[in-house]
Parts: C-alpha cells; structure tokens; sequence
C-alpha cells in the first residue's frame, strides 16, 4: 500500500496478501476443493437428479457440463484474487464502489452463513448418531427446547465446537487441515464404494434403470439440472478470490482448481449412485441421506466411523466455503470493530439463528430460498468478469480499492452503473418465479443473470475510458 488507506475500508485482514506470503500451492487448491465437493449436498444431489428422469450416466454428464462451466468462471474470477491479493469483498469495490459493494457482499454473506447453518446441522444428525450408538442413554434426553431433542442440542453444541476449533487456528492452519482432510474423505469414499460394489456385485440396479427423459422434455431437464448444479456453488463463484488470494501463481490455482473440481465431481458422483444403488438391494428402496444409511445398517463400528467421516466432511466444506466469506464479508462491514477471529464466532452465532432444524424438514423451502439468492449472484458474477477483463483490462490500482475519494469512488462511494445492473440482471433471471409464461427462465436463471448483468453494467460504462495500467481506469 503506498497510500494512507481509509480505516472504514481497510484492516489487515483485508489488506493484500503480500507476494511472499502466498505459499498456497495447486495441492493446497485441489485438496481443498476435494473436501468441498465430498458433501451430504452434494451426495443428495445425484438423488435428485435420478429423480427428474435421469439415467445414471445422464447424471454423469449433467454433473460433467456443470462443474465445467464453474471451473471456467472460477479459473476467471480467481484471477484477480492470485493477481492482487485481495479478498472478494474488496475486489467488488472497483464495480460498485466501496460503498455500494456492500450491496453483493451482504448477499452473500447472507448465503454463506446459511449454508453454514445448513451443513452444520448436517453434521449434527451424524454426531447425534454416533453418540446415541455409543452411549444408548444419549437419546432419553427427548425433551424439545424450540422444537429439537434436548440430546440434538448437546450434538450441535459439539458440532459448533468443532467449527470453532477449527477456525480459532487462522487461515494459514486452515490450509493445512484441508491437506488431510480431503484427500481422507476421497479414501473413505472409496471403501464405501468398494462395499457397495460387493454386495451390488456389480454397479447395482440404479445403473440399468434407464432414462425417462426424451426430446425437448430432456434438454429442458438437462438445463435444469445444470443450473442446480451450478447454483450449489453459484455463491462461491463470486468469492473464490477469497481463496486465490493465497496461492502462489496463476499455474497452481488453475491446475489445482482442475484437479480438485470437475475431476473430484465426476469421480464422487458415481461413488455416490452405485453405493445408493447396494441400498435398494438391501433395503428394497434407495437411501440417498448417509446418516440415515448408517442408522439402517445397525453397526455401531460402522456407525461412528461412518458419521466421523460425514463430520469431517461437512467441516471441510463449511470452513473454506462458508465460514471464510462469511467472515471477510462481516469485517468488511465494519473493518475498525471486526477482525478474523472475531469474526468467525460472530459467524457461528448467526448460524444458530437461521435455526436450521425447523428447515430441515422443509428442504424444497431451503432450496427455493438459495436458489432466488444464487439468481442474484448470477448478475454479480457477470459484472465482475466484465469489470476485470473487459473494462479494467486486468488491472487494478489497489491502493485506490481502499479510498472512498479514488478511481472506483463513483459518487458518494456508489457506482450506478453496477447497481443498475444488478437489479436488471437479478429481476430478468428471477423472472419466471413471478411470471408464469416465462418460468423458462428458471432453468437457465444463473446464465441469464450472468450474460444480462455484464451486457448492462458494459452497456453503462460505453463513455468510460482506459488510463494507464498502473493507475487503474477512470
């Protein structure tokens, strides 16, 4: 920083990672995006695609163009996190301003801690059994406080533990744990897998059920699927430079996002049917929620070391993917009273706001709530690949990111020009939820919130011109 940053702008949590200290390498990426992509979500999500009609190796090329096209977004959107250093909250700056920036960043915010509240209680049913199988006078404490088991309770106090636990180590310990923790589910996987194939003797009966879809009702479904797909991680699509931020080179973000993204999806989701399909043999019906496959089983060995992964997995997920940007998010709300630490328990209070084991029975409600706010970040995602690469020409002064009165300042720190973007984007991509006749729409949501927010917030900038790389663009 060669200039004096504004202190509501600027902390050192905020600050640019500086080039010596990004030591992150591909490894680093792909193991993390290994224990990201090994999650009840995402496990269920092969569920639900059988469930439209699919076929098994439809599912497989559903989740292939999926996880393609949010690899090629990430690979773009990381850039500028790998390039300066800086985390989502303040690269977001140069579209919308310092101020207005704070449109997107609560959104997502909002998104990331209720997916955290989401998985976390995920992880709660996996420790309420595990305990519940050691210790059988566990589950008499039935007794409901807000409409939960008084030994539900005691679970999600441990699960929060954990979280905590995890967090109270900084980013720098974070990486480390996903060295081990991802890779660890992969093998886990595997074993589980290795099981199913035995007692399936074979890939199992969901692999020979063949599709329902055909003609127009299945490229409808096709395109359905996709943008499910992609909006699971539509929210992190925005904020992988939170993650970039730390690695060392363009080569080992790209590379390590290659290997731990598309490449883990496609090898976890045939994991994910063919240990299903050795449940219909045994159980004469699919079992798509592991803790309730580990419960059916009745082995306790089984039992504990089967929700101890489960438990693994959803931290790994919940610390990089959630809790992360949830915590710049806040400290960029108030950078002078929040800072890392803090910020993840602030975190993991508001989680247990967002009660999640009242939605839990009301899953399509979950979805339909993320499924609105990840049209949203369709336009977001589009504004800020067309700002980096298009307007800024892939560069940014940085010190002006942190100055209310610099070249990304707009008017009273609001930029119009993305709001208006944001707003047309996000109202054309959520279209069909309100309109009947263009319920079309919400097949395709994420895309055409994308390609509509840049061509308007692009449309807006048409007298804008480039200066000087080293300075940025008026």
């Amino acid at each position: 920083m060669n200039a004096t940053p504004d202190p509501a702008l600027y902390n050192e949590d905020l600050a640019p990672v500086p080039p010596e200290k990004r030591d992150w390498t591909w490894l680093n990426m792909a193991t993390i995006w290994m224990g990201m992509v090994h999650n009840v979500v995402v496990y269920e999500a092969a569920a639900g695609l059988m469930a439209l009609g699919f076929s098994a190796a439809e599912c497989m090329e559903v989740v292939a163009v999926a996880y393609f096209v949010l690899f090629v977004t990430m690979w773009f959107n990381a850039r500028a996190g790998t390039r300066y250093g800086v985390p989502f909250c303040v690269l977001i700056r140069s579209a919308f301003g310092p101020f207005g920036a704070q449109v997107p960043v609560v959104l997502r915010g909002f998104c990331a801690i209720f997916w955290f509240s989401v998985q976390a209680y995920a992880a709660t049913q996996a420790v309420d059994a595990i305990v519940g199988t050691v210790w059988p006078g566990w589950n008499t404490a039935s007794g409901l406080f807000i409409g939960m088991p008084l030994h539900r309770w005691g679970a999600m106090a441990l699960v929060w533990f954990l979280h905590a636990w995890v967090m109270n180590h900084g980013v720098e310990r974070i990486g480390n744990f996903e060295l081990i923790a991802g890779p660890l589910v992969i093998v886990i996987g595997a074993m589980a897998t290795g099981w199913a194939l035995t007692v399936g003797h074979g890939l199992g009966p969901l692999f020979s059920v063949p599709s329902r879809l055909h003609g127009w009702k299945f490229i409808a479904a096709f395109a359905g699927g996709v943008t499910g797909m992609i909006g699971m991680w539509s929210t992190f699509a925005v904020n992988i430079p939170d993650l970039s931020r730390f690695v060392r080179s363009e080569r080992d973000q790209v590379v390590g996002q290659a290997i731990g993204l598309p490449v883990t999806a496609l090898v976890f989701t045939p994991m994910a049917i063919i240990t299903t399909s050795a449940t219909v043999i045994l159980f004469g019906h699919a079992i798509w929620n592991p803790v309730d496959l580990l419960l059916a089983l009745h082995h306790p060995v089984i039992t504990v070391l089967g929700g101890a992964v489960i438990v693994l997995a959803t931290l790994s997920v919940n610390v990089v993917a959630n809790i992360m940007p949830a915590c710049y998010d806040l400290i960029n709300i108030a950078p002078r009273r929040l800072n890392f630490h803090r910020a993840s328990f602030l975190v993991l209070g508001l989680g247990l706001l967002f009660a999640p084991w009242l939605w839990f029975s009301e899953a399509e409600s979950i979805f339909h709530v993320l499924d609105l706010i990840s049209g949203l970040l369709g336009p977001v995602t589009g504004i800020m690949l067309a700002d980096f690469f298009i307007l800024r020409r892939q560069y940014l002064s940085v010190p002006d990111l942190y100055k209310r009165d610099g070249i990304y300042g707009g008017r009273n720190g609001w930029r119009a020009s993305a709001l208006i973007a944001f707003v047309v984007g996000g109202a054309v991509a959520s279209a069909g939820i309100a309109i009947p006749a263009l319920a079309w729409i919400n097949g395709v949501s994420w895309f055409v919130g994308l390609v509509v927010g840049a061509a308007v917030y692009l449309g807006c900038q048409h007298r804008r011109t480039v200066v000087k790389p080293q300075t940025g663009l008026t």
